[in-house]
């Protein structure tokens, strides 16, 4: 029996009888290796946005106000991402002053947008909030021409058409007054932060993704410090003893490690493949509150859901039609 050395680019002595084995073992764990650099930014991009689908489900099982929730959330992300920028030492200063306006304006439309969204959660449940937050890239993709000198295209102008749709058919036949009709209208607060987030997300041009997250964070906590005490709600916040683990994991998880995850994957993805498997979020936000917190959509309801994320993802599409000569 012979012996091979560094089989693997990682070294070592490994035994083999012949020397075809060893070929065909190194072959095979170099593709795989291969395979996985190539995989791992897909699988980070997926894995992040099936976290943030299960945001709904922690905040329905959090006793703390939106307010509160969204402070907690702000804060151990933000202290997430800030070990992370700091081990890479990458801020600028420099880059943070180019910035600084967008930037402060998205941190504080993302903790006023949380608020919204976690208080439509609580009104109108998760499958119907999130269903009308989805609305928020509609908003944006109406306001380009203005904003951004923007054509607005064919088939983006059937994405709004098909959102609007959707929206009918979700809100048709909600009761003036009731729960429902408060969470939609929270919702649609939150989705029209949420368009104001992707607006002056796009004139930020010198701070990275991750950068940028961890000031935004930085700044919708200060925004909720404030919010807060205006509101007259006592600070420091304390957890009750049932809510710290779910606390701990929507800040710490579905915020800081997902953010990581969802920024580094992003920078070395296709922005169109990105976009797309940005509707995972949404659908299994969908899947958790159906499965989990028993909240049924019905037959002209699931018409909707599929008008709204149907179009949605139809608005990030560049269809291209070949001319046949």
């Amino acid at each position: 029996m012979k012996i091979y050395k560094n089989a693997f680019p990682s070294g070592g002595h490994f035994f083999f009888e012949d020397r075809l084995t060893y070929d065909i073992l190194k072959k095979v764990f170099i593709f795989g290796v291969f395979i996985m650099s190539r995989s791992k930014n897909l699988v980070f991009l997926i894995a992040s946005m099936i976290i943030f689908g299960t945001n709904g489900l922690l905040v329905a099982n959090i006793s703390l106000s939106s307010a509160e929730i969204v402070l907690m959330r702000t804060f151990l992300g933000f202290i997430f991402l800030l070990a992370v920028v700091a081990a890479r030492r990458s801020f600028s200063f420099a880059e943070l002053k180019a910035d600084i306006i967008p930037a402060t304006v998205g941190g504080a439309a993302l903790g006023l947008n949380w608020v919204l969204l976690f208080g439509a959660y609580r009104c109108a449940g998760v499958s119907i909030s999130t269903l009308v937050y989805y609305c928020g890239p509609m908003i944006a993709i109406i306001l380009s021409p203005i904003v951004f000198k923007e054509k607005l295209t064919a088939n983006k102008l059937i994405a709004v058409i098909a959102v609007a749709a959707g929206m009918l058919c979700i809100s048709g036949n909600v009761s003036k007054g009731s729960d429902m009709q408060t969470g939609i209208l929270m919702g649609a607060g939150a989705a029209a932060l949420y368009a104001l987030i992707i607006i002056v997300t796009k004139r930020v041009t010198h701070m990275s993704g991750l950068n940028c997250s961890a000031y935004e964070l930085f700044i919708s906590f200060i925004v909720m410090v404030l919010y807060l005490l205006v509101s007259g709600v006592k600070l420091p916040v304390i957890p009750a003893a049932e809510d710290i683990v779910n606390v701990l994991i929507i800040g710490f998880v579905n915020t800081g490690l997902a953010y990581y995850m969802y920024f580094s994957a992003l920078q070395k993805l296709p922005a169109q493949t990105s976009a797309l498997i940005s509707y995972i979020d949404p659908l299994t936000a969908l899947i958790v509150s159906a499965a989990l917190l028993d909240e049924k959509l019905g037959a002209v309801q699931l018409l909707g859901a599929a008008l709204i994320l149907g179009g949605a993802c139809l608005g990030e599409l560049k269809i291209k039609i070949d001319a046949r000569r």
